[in-house]
């Protein structure tokens, strides 16, 4: 079936240039570095707590820590509106023109964070002002995530995708490695008085550097060879948004529910766990950042070789084994954190990262090859940013609130349950796409695609 829906990759796409293909890899996981570099540092368990405090009145309802992830949740309220706008521009004007505004405005988002005056020093105009920062992120990061992995997608040569694909994710991890580890080290070299003073600005400061850098590496980039060959054969849709939602809706709502399970996982593990790690179970901070960080670097060290691993047995069923661990051992490892010990902890904390990392190696390949190049940014940035602002940024909220409601430290556990359970129906209708030349999914093809998970 899938011969008849696309041709195969032997056909004749010109070998891509390893030079190219590498700068394009950086250019894009620079991104989702700079991302997730943002949420390393804010959901880091110390920096939770001050966010909190310097920027809410301290007789206000509700922990310090909670107000942290209720700002979390709160930029995710814009994202879905930025894949609705960068997105279908992105498949009108270019995936590097719009790629080059996201990163700046996301870097300069957490870099005005680190300026920002506080309650004492403001009153109520300190949170207003953090809130509408978090959103104009909200509403960038909308346009980033979609667009960096469609432009690595189209780089990559066929038979190596998924090797490629994975380190938009290795970009995901070592930024939030370098946003909590950076925290760790500035926390531990001042101390916690002057950390709370003015110490907490310097990671959110260093953010801007980071930006440019990445602006630099994608500026010295053309477009991916997918979109100009789509260009000049004048094959651009007229109207990306009316082509997205009449032509790809299928395949979005499987998107959108795959989606539901790698937002679960991420923002559970790596936003809401530090913090869970500290106050749920007593873990002292740095213990639990220490932790956190090492299971983080060896998902790091197996990334790519999974990625490349899926090239030859195929995406899904990486994805289906992932889906079904969550299903089956979220428990266990929930279990095995509530025994307080340092190695029961961090085995139950590597088992879910283990089953992360299974989605993380095959997303950057998956998700841009189930549509076709004409709307393939606009689609993914849709269904992507849809599903996140529902499920992702409200997962560290909602369980943080619902532990505290029902009183059981297992709500992580059965909420990961519940989504590895959802999200399977989809992992399973979806096309194996390994193999398949992302160059040859063209509209017609797409329909089918659809049209086969009726």
């Amino acid at each position: 079936m899938q011969d008849q829906l696309v041709e195969s990759d032997q056909a004749k796409e010109p070998p891509p240039d390893q030079a190219t293909v590498r700068r394009a890899v950086v250019a894009s996981a620079m991104g989702n570095c700079i991302e997730w570099f943002d949420f390393g540092v804010f959901s880091a368990g110390v920096m939770t707590m001050i966010i909190g405090t310097v920027f809410f009145p301290e007789d206000s309802s509700g922990s310090a820590t909670l107000k942290s992830f209720a700002l979390i949740a709160a930029a995710f309220i814009a994202r879905p509106f930025g894949g609705l706008f960068f997105g279908p521009l992105g498949d009108k004007l270019g995936r590097q023109r719009v790629l080059a505004t996201t990163i700046i405005l996301m870097s300069a988002s957490t870099f005005v964070i680190g300026v920002l005056p506080g309650y004492a020093s403001i009153g109520i105009a300190a949170p207003l002002l953090l809130l509408l920062v978090r959103l104009v992120q909200g509403f960038s990061t909308g346009g980033e995530y979609g667009g960096a992995a469609t432009f690595i997608a189209e780089y990559a040569p066929t038979g190596k995708r998924g090797f490629f694909g994975s380190f938009l994710e290795f970009g995901t991890l070592s930024g939030y490695i370098l946003g909590s580890g950076l925290v760790l080290v500035v926390n531990l070299l001042l101390g916690q008085t002057a950390m709370h003073a003015w110490g907490w600005r310097i990671p959110f400061l260093l953010a801007l550097p980071l930006g440019l850098v990445g602006l630099y590496v994608r500026t010295k980039l053309e477009d991916t060879p997918a979109f100009q060959e789509m260009a000049k054969a004048g094959k651009a849709a007229r109207s990306p948004l009316k082509e997205t939602i009449v032509h790809n809706w299928r395949m979005i709502l499987n998107l959108i529910g795959i989606v539901f399970l790698l937002n679960v996982a991420d923002y559970t593990l790596l936003t809401f766990m530090p913090s869970y790690l500290t106050e749920n179970l007593g873990i002292g901070a740095v213990t639990s950042q220490l932790i956190t960080i090492g299971i983080e670097l060896l998902m790091l060290l197996v990334i790519a070789p999974l990625g490349a691993l899926s090239d030859r047995v195929g995406r899904k069923p990486l994805l289906v084994a992932a889906a079904l661990g969550y299903v089956f051992l979220s428990l266990p490892s929930i279990k095995l954190m509530q025994i307080h010990n340092a190695m029961a902890v961090t085995a139950g904390f590597a088992i879910m990262g283990a089953l992360l990392v299974l989605m993380l190696a095959v997303i950057g390949s998956t998700f841009p090859a189930m549509f076709p190049t004409q709307v393939r940014y606009g689609a993914f940035a849709i269904g992507y940013n849809i599903s996140t602002s529902l499920f992702g940024g409200t997962s560290a909220l909602l369980i943080g609130s619902l532990i505290k409601v029902f009183h059981t430290n297992y709500i992580p556990a059965f909420y990961l349950m519940a989504a590895g359970a959802i999200a399977l129906v989809p992992i399973l209708l979806i096309p194996e796409t390994a193999g398949v030349s992302i160059r040859k999914i063209g509209t017609k093809g797409s329909r089918r695609l659809a049209s086969a998970t009726d």
